[in-house]
């Protein structure tokens, strides 16, 4: 529910954020004692029902209220490089998840669950707190206040809009089972936990490079075939480095190129936005819808995957046998983004228009 509550909350808190965009700072003001109240109280739950409330829903629901603002803030300010601005935003996940596995891994074996969690807390207070007063709009208040503050919707009747919904749900089924199943897919071919940690800090090193470069390159170039190409690599990676995959070298490709390509999609939705509608009070309201369908396979991903997990492990077989189904299901998604995108070029013209 951690994960979950941002991207399905995105659309809602898109568009409540431009109608009240003079109180931005109010809003993050909510929702960020809000992230370390639910890491704090999460220190305290003794049961899974606790955990969920506060871990999940306390800690889902801050990071939904602090993180569009400050969205907003960044949208204002970046317009003809607002891919580039947008990527690094997005990678910033990925920066601190270099080296977050190992540092988490450790405090929970030496500590427990209750004193990283307020390791955690307190790290945030000390890393985010100060910068917060430092996040200020392009506009002056005044300009803020006589701003229009409804969100022009007319993008949703063009067909373009209908096929990046479609290719961010696609890739999004497929997207979150390497970052959640790749330490147990180690562990089944013999690797240590602290190798499975590695590719973990591998693959968020991917994603640091892959995202401001695919941000970037939005900016400069066309964008349904960077979407093509990001997909398409990421698909045949899960084919071949995941899929083929009986010991750390492979597995190390395939965390490097996945998370550079598959993650490099995601940096690309701002450009998505300013392609199916120049209006600039939709910037928000697109950003958060293509977050929320590329959410649904983050919700997805639990009940998907006992279907997907099959049998024993057969170290000889592919994918280890008990992890094929995931693999193939995996590439299948990304291949489908792709192909998504891809029929935009074979349209039937006289009636997709837009």
């Amino acid at each position: 529910m951690a994960s979950g509550i941002p991207y399905l909350g995105a659309p809602f808190m898109a568009a409540f954020v431009r109608r009240y965009q003079r109180y931005r700072y109010t809003i993050i003001w909510v929702g960020w004692p809000l992230c370390i109240l639910g890491l704090v109280a999460g220190s305290f739950a003794d049961s899974v029902g606790a955990l969920i409330v506060t871990q999940g829903v306390m800690y889902g629901s801050g990071f939904l209220i602090l993180y569009w603002p400050i969205l907003s803030v960044v949208n204002e300010w970046w317009i003809s490089r607002r891919g580039m601005a947008f990527g690094f935003i997005t990678s910033a996940a990925g920066a601190s998840g270099i080296a977050m596995p190992f540092i988490i891994e450790l405090l929970l074996a030496k500590y427990g669950y209750k004193s990283t969690l307020r390791a955690v807390a307190v790290a945030m207070v000390i890393t985010t707190g100060p910068l917060i007063p430092m996040i200020r709009g392009r506009l002056p208040p005044a300009m803020q206040a006589s701003a229009p503050t409804r969100t022009d919707w007319s993008f949703v009747r063009k067909p373009l809009f209908a096929v990046y919904c479609t290719a961010n749900a696609a890739q999004g089924l497929g997207f979150f089972f390497p970052s959640l199943f790749l330490p147990s897919y180690a562990a089944s071919i013999g690797l240590s936990g602290r190798q499975g940690a590695l590719l973990l800090a591998l693959m968020n090193l991917g994603q640091v490079m892959g995202q401001w470069t695919f941000g970037s390159l939005s900016d400069r170039m066309s964008l349904n075939p960077l979407l093509v190409l990001s997909t398409t690599v990421a698909a045949i990676a899960s084919f071949t480095s995941w899929g083929l995959a009986h010991g750390l070298a492979p597995l190390v490709v395939f965390a490097l190129v996945f998370g550079f390509f598959a993650y490099g999609f995601c940096s690309m939705r701002a450009r998505m936005g300013t392609a199916v509608s120049e209006e600039p009070t939709a910037a928000l309201a697109t950003f958060g819808i293509f977050v929320c369908c590329q959410g649904l396979g983050n919700v997805l991903a639990g009940p998907i995957s006992v279907a997907l997990l099959e049998g024993a492990v057969r170290r000889e077989g592919y994918a280890v046998v008990r992890f094929r189904p995931m693999v193939v299901f995996t590439g299948g998604c990304m291949m489908l983004s792709a192909l998504s995108v891809g029929c935009w070029y074979v349209r039937p013209r006289r009636l997709w228009r837009g």
